[in-house]
C-alpha cells in the first residue's frame, strides 16, 4: 500500500472520510511534474490545464486564419 507521509490512503480516508481513490487521486493531481520558466513548480493538474489552453488557442488561431483568407478575398 502506497503511503502519504505516514498514513495510507485508507487510514486518511477512515479519519477524513472522501475514499481512499478520491485521496489517491489528489496526491496524483497536486504531485510536482516539472519546473517552469520561472523555476516554479508545476503540478500534473496544472499541466493539464495547460495543455487544454493551449489546445483552445491553438484552435482559435485556425479559425482566425481562415476568417482572415475569407476576409481577403472580398
Amino acid at each position: 500500500m502506497f503511503n502519504t507521509g505516514n498514513y495510507t490512503y485508507d487510514e486518511l480516508a477512515q479519519e477524513y472520510g472522501p475514499s481512499a481513490d478520491s485521496i489517491r487521486l489528489w496526491v496524483k493531481n497536486t504531485r510536482p511534474v516539472g519546473i517552469d520558466e520561472n523555476g516554479e513548480t508545476v503540478t500534473l493538474a496544472e499541466y493539464k490545464k495547460l495543455q487544454k489552453e493551449l489546445k483552445r488557442v491553438n484552435e482559435e488561431n485556425e479559425i482566425l486564419k481562415v476568417a482572415a483568407v475569407l476576409l481577403g478575398k472580398r
